[in-house]
């Protein structure tokens, strides 16, 4: 891990020591406090709670702007092993540094990352093992490549990486030579696309702009390039540079910039112009994929909406480019997932399927399966592991067979898509990305410590070991926020927890991945704004289906699709919609507004989610979360003020669910502990809905709260129903107010979260990444062999100890 020095010269450890030395005595109070608690682990609300507590004493207020308790307040957690107190000190995102107290003598010390380690696994293994661990660390592979410096930094790496590039060409003129191997190399299914062999130097390639230049200036600016294109290939250009005389001088004109005085921003769009991906290959292999009917089983929800609504703005965008780009080709895009022989009413049977709203866009399935056999029924995406290699051995095969030959561009999907992508691109020579979308580790507390508790269930440690392969693997990695790479000031993000962790009695992770990396992108996805948008567009309203959702809403009659009912229609709805899960915390909003009587009445409360019926599931979360439901509707008397609906699968009436729930003039809350982005939250402010949001992940950037929304601490359920009161009876004072939230969720949305910046955004990440990985040769052969060895001896390993799933009859 990163180290710092916090707010001066003088070490953490002197700092702490000069005050221990000047306030021995109120500091015992605090720390026997710490071990009071006995062994275990603090997080940093118990160190704060804890400093809370006693700072009303005189010795404590002396301290309580001291650089001691600076040091506390930036702690994210504390190992206590009386009389030994190890305190994980985060100044700022990304940077890390551990001391060791001895409360009995008040001395300390400060810890490497992996003394810290050692030192926490001791709640596990007891006394101090000595025996050898292996100890995981990617940084010698690392240290030679450009890194970030600045925590605000973090997830701006293509940004840097132009800047990189454009120092290196500046600093000397062959450093260009690369720049012009790569335009002459550079080709599609064997047709050369830049530059052909008539130019063979950089000062050739001038040269040759110049002309080219010259030569268009006589054209008028949207003549057809089949008027010239046979001179300009006579020149050294082979199609690829545009459609138009304008198109191609101006990508002409760009790279006359580049080879005079490059700089990152005109670098950057170069490379954008180039035509360089054509086949994409989208892997996520969990799950019931399909267009229909899948919504809301399980392991199916907005990962499968994201990828729909990905691949057709990628789709369109990729048309548009090789439009401008002059060539006669088509993209093609495959969804790779698992085929599922029991398919529930789904397609997930078939092996191909085309998207709905594209032309040149397929979901190809491909079964899990062992020697003997193809495994028929669905299965939890922890469970997975075992079929892996298998499938991707199988899905290279499959996706060389329908594009004939290998994509330009593999993207990886939650922890199994991303290790499946890692096997692919290691395979195939191609540029990988990875997304997350959610990093199971950061939702289950000490679930890498505890990881033996949590096996038989989940399987943390073949998935952490997965998660690791494939982040170190991808050449860049999108993400959907800043706080999915590197948290908040007071939240460690879901990457970051993987710079340094420990599974005891299996591995030792001192440095696992570099949240300074360039590889990291913020790239936010948006909703589809053909069913999400304003509920104020009267014409675009699906009134049609109003009835069916007033029915839904508030039809007394009980039925497999909803309990309880709502005897006041008239009051607004807070609405929430959900996986029903624990993380996303369901029924922590209807428990918080079982318990308050005011917020009862000014407001019904609407869940979607789930079964209503155990006897319907077959998730183990879910079965646990079902029986909870039912008995805080009999705990608190819901019913005439709560209505449980099951999962909702058709999109355009959700959208229109969302607008009316607008009508009424409702909320929406989305009350997860943790949410690696939001897209129901983004769904939401899309239709308008004012909305009310986790601040644990990715809602915490989407909404700017009071203006475009409000952010609410799920681990604080009483403040979540106060600002929930105040918000409806504002609304009832001043109804411009609502209007107000409104409307500024709606100015967020179409600032930042749009589909077309998303698509724009990642097919330029493509053409940068893969220029970087031809500029610098980086072939990565060391870190590729780590990560083999890595795979072989524990991955391997661990997943043969997974039990195969059994069909049933």
């Amino acid at each position: 891990m990163p180290h710092t020095l916090i707010n001066g010269p003088l070490s953490m450890r002197d700092r702490v020591e000069d005050t221990l030395s000047a306030h021995r005595n109120e500091l015992v109070n605090l720390f026997n406090r710490y071990v009071a608690r006995g062994k275990g682990i603090l997080q940093s609300h118990d160190l704060i709670d804890d400093l809370d507590s006693v700072v009303g004493e005189d010795g404590l207020k002396k301290l309580k702007d001291g650089p001691f308790i600076q040091i506390l307040r930036c702690s994210q957690e504390a190992i206590v092993l009386p009389p030994l107190v190890a305190i994980a000190i985060r100044p700022r995102p990304g940077i890390w540094e551990f001391i060791r107290v001895n409360v009995y003598e008040l001395s300390v010390e400060h810890l490497n990352v992996s003394e810290y380690l050692q030192f926490k696994e001791e709640l596990v293994n007891g006394e101090y093992n000595k025996n050898f661990v292996l100890e995981i660390d990617f940084d010698p592979f690392e240290s030679t490549l450009p890194r970030l410096t600045q925590s605000p930094s973090i997830g701006s790496g293509v940004q840097f990486l132009n800047r990189h590039l454009s120092s290196f060409m500046f600093r000397n003129k062959e450093n260009l030579d690369p720049l012009l191997e790569f335009l002459r190399t550079h080709k599609h299914k064997g047709h050369v696309r830049m530059l052909n062999d008539r130019i063979q130097t950089i000062s050739g390639l001038h040269l040759a702009l110049a002309r080219a230049a010259e030569y268009l200036s006589y054209f008028k600016p949207d003549a057809p390039c089949s008027e010239f294109e046979y001179v300009l290939q006579g020149m050294g250009f082979e199609k690829g540079w545009g459609n138009t005389a304008h198109r191609v001088s101006e990508t002409v004109h760009l790279l006359l910039d580049i080879l005079q005085a490059p700089d990152a921003a005109t670098l950057e769009k170069f490379l954008g112009m180039i035509p360089m991906v054509f086949n994409i290959v989208i892997l996520s292999p969990h799950g019931y994929f399909g267009q229909a009917n899948v919504l809301g089983l399980p392991d199916t929800g907005g990962q499968v909406v994201y990828i729909l609504d990905q691949v057709r703005a990628l789709e369109n965008e990729m048309l548009f480019r090789i439009k401008e780009q002059g060539l006669d080709v088509y993209p093609n895009i495959l969804i790779v997932t698992r085929l599922i022989p029991d398919a529930k009413g789904t397609t997930c049977n078939q092996r191909i399927e085309r998207v709905s709203g594209t032309e040149h866009t397929h979901i190809l399935r491909v079964p899990f399966r062992t020697e003997k056999s193809i495994l028929r029924k669905w299965i939890s995406r922890f469970d997975v592991w075992p079929y892996l290699e298998t499938f991707a051995e199988d899905v290279s095969n499959e996706i060389a067979a329908e594009l004939q030959g290998v994509p330009d561009l593999i993207i990886g999907n939650y922890s199994d898509g991303n290790l499946v992508a890692s096997l692919l691109a290691n395979k195939l020579g191609v540029t990988q990305c990875n997304i997350a979308h959610a990093l199971e580790k950061t939702k289950y507390p000490d679930s890498d410590l505890y990881w033996r508790n949590y096996e038989d269930k989940y399987h943390f440690s073949s998935q952490f070991t997965a998660d690791l392969i494939a982040m170190n693997s991808a050449d860049f990695i999108v993400t959907s926020t800043y706080q999915e790479i590197a948290g908040s000031k007071n939240c460690v993000g879901q990457y970051e927890s993987y710079t340094g962790f420990t599974l005891p009695g299996l591995y030792r992770v001192v440095h696992g991945i570099n949240v300074f990396d360039p590889k990291f992108n913020i790239v936010s996805p948006g909703a589809d704004m053909s069913i999400y948008f304003s509920y104020t567009e009267k014409d675009m309203r699906l009134t049609a289906l109003h009835g069916a959702i007033e029915k839904l809403l508030y039809d007394p009659e009980q039925s497999n699709e909803h309990i309880g009912m709502l005897s006041n229609p008239s009051k607004p709805i807070i609405f929430s919609m959900a996986r029903l899960d624990k993380v996303k915390n369901l029924t922590g909003l209807v428990e918080s507004y079982g318990k308050d009587t005011r917020l009862r009445e000014l407001a019904n409360l609407v869940v979607v989610g789930g079964y209503i019926d155990i006897k319907q599931s077959k998730d183990r979360e879910e079965i646990t979360e079902i029986e909870k439901m039912h008995g805080l509707m009999n705990k608190y008397n819901l019913n005439g003020q709560f209505r449980w609906i099951t999962a909702q699968m058709n999109r355009a009436r959700n959208g229109e669910l969302y607008r009316y729930i607008a009508d009424t003039k409702g909320v929406f809350v989305q009350p997860a502990f943790y949410e690696a982005f939001g897209l129901t939250v983004v769904e939401a402010m899309t239709c308008g809905l004012p909305t009310f949001a986790t601040l644990h992940g990715g809602p915490a950037e989407i909404i700017e709260h009071g203006i475009s929304g409000f952010h609410i601490d799920p681990y604080h359920p009483e403040q979540v129903t106060i600002n929930l009161v105040n918000f409806f009876e504002r609304t009832q004072r001043d109804q411009s107010y609502w209007n107000q939230i409104s409307d500024g969720a709606l100015a967020r949305i179409h600032q930042k979260y749009t589909w077309k910046i998303y698509s724009e955004r990642l097919l330029s990440l493509a053409g940068v990444y893969g220029f970087w990985k031809h500029v610098t040769k980086l072939d990565r052969l060391e870190n590729r062999r780590y990560l083999e060895m890595f795979y072989a001896t524990k991955y391997s390993d661990q997943v043969k100890m997974i039990p195969l799933a059994v069909d049933e009859d």
